[in-house]
């Protein structure tokens, strides 16, 4: 018969683990409102838009812009392409984006990459994007 004891459950990295996403969310859900995550937040909207800018492209579209608002907000304009392909691009878009940085965590280098990437992505939205306010 098997055993429903949790005493084998977890080992100490495992409870190290599972501590620290815990204390992610909580920080995360604290600070959603704040203006600390706002540029965060306008990347994800950038890559959610270029994701559609990039189905277009592949679609033999031609994409007449991209604008990111400060209220996070966007929109992709487009002519051409397939258009059943381009519209879900954002949100499989992003999800692709946020594999991609999951997966360059897993060897130093391309963390350090991959977080090299995201603060100059940083740095241009606090630096360069327009009619943007943090605080």
């Amino acid at each position: 018969m098997e055993s429903w004891q949790l005493e084998t459950c977890c080992h100490r990295e495992q409870v190290t683990f599972i501590a620290t996403i815990g204390a992610f969310i909580f920080v995360i859900l604290a600070l959603w409102r704040t203006p600390l995550l706002t540029p965060f937040k306008l990347i994800t909207v950038f890559l959610h838009e270029a994701s559609h800018a990039i189905a277009c492209k592949l679609t033999c579209g031609h994409v007449d812009g991209i604008k990111v608002h400060a209220d996070e907000g966007g929109v992709t304009h487009t002519r051409g392409g397939v258009y059943w392909l381009i519209l879900p691009a954002g949100y499989l878009g992003s999800a692709f984006w946020g594999m991609v940085l999951i997966v360059a965590s897993t060897k130093l280098l391309t963390a350090r990459v991959a977080a090299a990437c995201l603060g100059g992505a940083l740095l241009i939205v606090l630096f360069i994007a327009k009619n943007v306010r943090y605080l």
